[in-house]
Formats: C-alpha cells, structure tokens, sequence
C-alpha cells in the first residue's frame, strides 16, 4: 500500500499532499504546484520509493503485516470487506496487484488460494517483498504500459497503489481492462478527493479548508534543478467516476471507509481525530463487461 494527501499555494511544507509519516522527501527538496506529465511523474516515482521503501516499511510494516491485505490507514482489511468477491471465490483465480510495494496483500491473496503477481514500479519496494518472502511472482514495471497479454488476470486490485501517481489516469484504466478477462473485478483505493482542501496534518490544524477542492494542479516536490522527487496528481470524485467509466469500466460500489475505534494510529494526515469527521480513503470497486 502506498500513501498520500493535500493544499495551498502558501504553506506548502504543512499543507501539500502527505507521503504519509515522515519518509524522506529528499534534501532541500522545495513543494510547489505545477503541472508534470507522464514521463515526469513515473520517474519522480520510481525515484522516491526507491528511496523512501526502506523507511516506509519500517514504519508501517506492522500495521500493513506480512500478509495482510488493508485497503487504507483506517484499516479496513479484505477479509472483512469482501471487495473483491467472498475469500471462497478468490481460490485458483489469477489476481493482478497494481503498485504492491512489499507485496502484503498479494501475499493474503495467495494463503486464500489466488494465483497473484505483484506488480510495482520500484525495485526497491520489491526488494522488500523479496525480504518477506519468494512465495508470490513479482514484476517491476510501469502501471501505464502493463507486461501482460490480453485477458490474463480474473481481479485486478490496488490499494493506494500507482493511480494517484499518474498523470494519465484513464490510461491506466485501459491498461487493466486490456488485461482483465470479461466479467474481471477492479477494484483501487485512493486518498479520498475531499482531502486535498484540507491541510495535511493529523491535528486540528488538519480540519480547516486550506485549498481549492477543484484545483487539479498537480502536487510537486522539486530538487534544486526544479526536477520533480515526488508527485502526486488530484482527482475530483467526479473525475474519478468518469476516468473509471472512460477506462471501459461500470462503477459497482464507491466505499468510503468509516474510522474504527480500535484503530488509535496516526499516518502522515491520517489520524482518529481526523478519520471521525472526514473521508480519508474512497475505494472503487469496478467491474469490465
């Protein structure tokens, strides 16, 4: 799972989108609002969770498991949601995890009797799911240009995984129906859109209007050079409806995870406080005809 959130022009250090707890944004790097195409935005990516995996797994390993498929940092685990279908129907079917970082969820897909493969961009986020274990195939590549044939995976799933990352986020869609068999489930969670017009901050600071929720701007960190380290794209939910629909898809279920007591953790903006009063992940659960 990988995380994010969001702001204004003015305070961009305590109100741009969130990486979620403290990974490394790179020295000196300076936040902004601009515009970064694909090319850009894949390598900005690529680059930050190579660099960032290693402290990104050692802070939220735990939460996230070995083996554990959790839609967002409320918590709500698959085994419980059923997103993709009951855990009796994933048995011997070919699965597709889309930006899979250590692979934590392809892992529980596969103990439920799934045929899964772990996709992500980073090499280094692979590496970690090497770490855990060699139990689940990986492939590093690009969400934009999948590897695959036609027709080759049952359910496609990713959870927080490439799709707020790109700048072409109907290519992306296209890319998973080419690949999905028809009949084939889809299902990905993003930082819910809502969350862009708030700082991010767990605080009370976090709860107060800071942006524009239509501004699309992509959210930019930049070295010296004004080369992108990170990006991060917004997506009104509207526009998030009609990529899906524009990718072949039909929208079967739109979940916006309530905050569980039991949950006490703080990530990045992600907070009990904060997860009480607003949205902080929205799920799409999509189906190809």
């Amino acid at each position: 799972m990988n995380q994010e959130d969001y702001a204004p022009e003015e305070a961009y250090e305590a109100d741009g989108p969130g990486h979620g707890g403290g990974e490394d944004a790179g020295d000196d790097a300076e936040a902004t609002r601009r515009e970064a195409g694909d090319a850009e935005s894949s390598r900005a990516s690529r680059s930050w969770w190579d660099r960032n995996a290693d402290e990104y797994q050692m802070e939220h390993g735990a939460f996230l498991g070995d083996d554990r498929f959790v839609w967002g940092p409320e918590g709500l685990d698959e085994a419980d949601a059923a997103l993709l279908g009951p855990a009796d129907s994933l048995k011997d079917k070919d699965v597709l995890e889309i930006g899979a970082g250590a692979a934590q969820c392809s892992r529980w897909l596969a103990a439920q009797g799934a045929r899964p493969v772990a996709l992500d961009l980073s090499h280094r986020q692979l590496q970690h799911a090497l770490r855990i274990g060699d139990d689940v195939p990986l492939v590093e590549a690009d969400a934009g240009r999948l590897p695959f044939h036609d027709g080759s995976f049952d359910l496609a799933c990713s959870a927080y995984g490439a799709v707020p990352f790109v700048a072409d986020p109907v290519g992306v869609m296209r890319e998973v129906h080419r690949v999905l068999r028809p009949g084939g489930r889809w299902v990905f969670s993003v930082t819910h859109p809502i969350r862009w017009a708030f700082p991010d901050e767990p605080g009370p600071e976090g709860l107060s209007i800071a942006a524009s929720y239509f501004d699309r701007t992509p959210y930019v960190e930049q070295d010296e050079q004004g080369r992108a380290v990170y990006v991060e794209h917004h997506r009104t939910l509207g526009d998030r409806v009609r990529d899906v629909v524009a990718g072949g898809f039909r929208l079967v279920d739109l979940v916006e995870p309530e905050w569980p007591a039991w949950n006490t953790q703080e990530w990045g903006g992600w907070s009990p406080l904060r997860g009480n009063l607003i949205p902080g992940t929205a799920i799409f659960v999509c189906e190809r005809p």
